[in-house]
């Protein structure tokens, strides 16, 4: 009997109780891990936007319009985390460790030359496109500052996002557990020095992250160098190698930036609402971002540990971590949406000084709290697909969930409210509107087969 297949065989004896606690624990030995490290960045991100948040309506209302324009250019990009993790973990399922580091490899250094390319873009164009967003004045100002100075630190978040791909595809979640909690608690401790101590704003801000991000890529560097030369690999790239893992990752490109459009035109009708609820809407999609990575842990879990036993040909453990998972993110979601609901009415507090962002904030948390069920679904199917490496029906259906989107978000722009009532109608179309196109097409395909396809590639 071959290695190989004696190695299947036992995975195929360990997963006989398909639905037994043999299954919980192999997600829970993914997903907390995953969850701690996804809690620890949005925490410190809403850390960084109270720390913002009592400099001023201004300062906070810039950083959210810049904050939402790097994170579309990292969100673009999240292909590299994504892909890598789905066709590492293939091809550690299939038994081929060295093949599955050297696609890693080719991963980061696809990430590196990105983030040049995006970092210099950046620099040269923060101001029209703050002003292409809407901003003016000294919100304007402030989203420019934020934006340049950010973008060094870039560059470091691609080789993070690639970098993380690869240890989540070898169904290791708590190094990046480890480096999160390191990386973000730095950056808090640079903001608050950067922007209080040495007095320098929003820039102080964005330098401080910046910072941040380039000892967690280091850190990285180092974790994975030793990998790749334990496998006996060149840390030269392969141009095969990065070409393929760039077409791999373009329809999961597509599918974020059909994702991406939907976040940017809300941002663009919440500017428009004027600098009191685009502040209080900065507020409420960091919430948004935070309980999202939350629900995400169960996703990562999924990519991960569905790309490996599609690797290995488990098709009976694929259907009973399917079921699980499922069950597990609607969970999730009823629980997150009732603590959020519960909590509302003080959030605003601990981010604003403001009377009139705090009641709009409130307002729109209520309304991203009854929208936590579905997006509890969204996010665990999704990674489900992800992991299965069906990136294409992916794609294509965020275009179909965005066409639906639009004229809902249109229809909140011209339709009149004001105030208040206008953020929330916003986070109603958002939330709740296109959360539920999500689920709808994310369901019908996870209730066929088609996406459960077997082997290494």
């Amino acid at each position: 009997m071959s290695t190989t297949r004696a190695r299947r065989e036992e995975r195929h004896r360990d997963s006989r109780p398909a639905e037994g606690p043999g299954v919980n624990r192999r997600i829970l030995a993914l997903a907390v891990p995953a969850l701690g490290a996804l809690v620890a960045e949005p925490l410190f991100l809403l850390a960084d936007s109270a720390i913002i948040g009592h400099l001023g309506v201004d300062q906070l209302a810039g950083v959210g319009l810049a904050a939402t324009v790097v994170q579309t250019a990292v969100g673009l990009m999240v292909f590299l985390a994504y892909s890598t993790t789905a066709a590492v973990a293939r091809r550690l399922g299939a038994g081929d460790r060295a093949t599955a580091l050297a696609m890693g490899r080719d991963g980061m250094w696809l990430g590196a030359g990105l983030g040049v390319v995006l970092a210099v873009v950046g620099w040269v164009t923060a101001d029209p496109v703050v002003r292409a967003l809407g901003a003016d004045g000294p919100v304007a100002g402030f989203a420019t500052d934020f934006l340049r100075f950010s973008m060094p630190g870039l560059i470091a978040m691609l080789l993070v996002l690639a970098a993380t791909g690869v240890l989540r595809g070898l169904q290791d979640t708590r190094t990046p557990l480890v480096v999160a909690l390191g990386g973000f608690g730095l950056n808090i401790v640079l903001d608050l020095l950067l922007v209080y101590g040495a007095g320098w704003s929003v820039t102080g801000a964005a330098i401080g992250t910046s910072v941040a991000q380039w000892a967690m890529a280091i850190v990285y560097l180092v974790i994975l160098g030793r990998a790749f030369a334990a496998e006996h690999l060149s840390l030269r790239p392969s141009v095969a190698g990065v070409v393929a893992a760039s077409r791999v990752g373009s329809w999961l490109m597509l599918r974020t930036l059909s994702l991406r459009v939907a976040i940017l035109t809300t941002v663009v009708v919440a500017t428009a609402q004027g600098p009191v609820n685009l502040a209080a809407h900065q507020l409420t999609m960091t919430m948004f971002n935070a309980l999202a990575m939350v629900l995400d842990a169960l996703a990562i879990a999924g990519q991960a540990l569905i790309g490996k036993e599609l690797g290995s040909g488990e098709l009976p453990l694929v259907r009973a971590l399917t079921r699980r998972m499922i069950a597990w993110g609607l969970g999730f979601g009823v629980v997150t949406g009732v603590a959020l609901a519960a909590v509302a009415p003080w959030l605003g507090f601990l981010f604003t000084g403001e009377d009139a962002v705090r009641s709009a904030f409130t307002v729109a948390v209520l309304v991203l709290a009854a929208g936590q069920p579905i997006c509890g679904l969204v996010f665990v199917l999704d990674g489900i697909l992800i992991g299965a490496g069906d990136a294409r029906y992916l794609a294509l259906t965020g275009l179909v969930n965005l066409a639906v989107y639009l004229p809902l978000l249109a229809w909140v722009h011209l339709g009149g409210a004001q105030g208040t009532a206008a953020l929330a109608w916003l986070w109603a179309a958002f939330g709740i509107g296109y959360l539920a196109s999500r689920a709808l097409t994310l369901s019908l395909r996870a209730r066929t087969g088609r996406w459960m396809v077997t082997g290494a590639v």
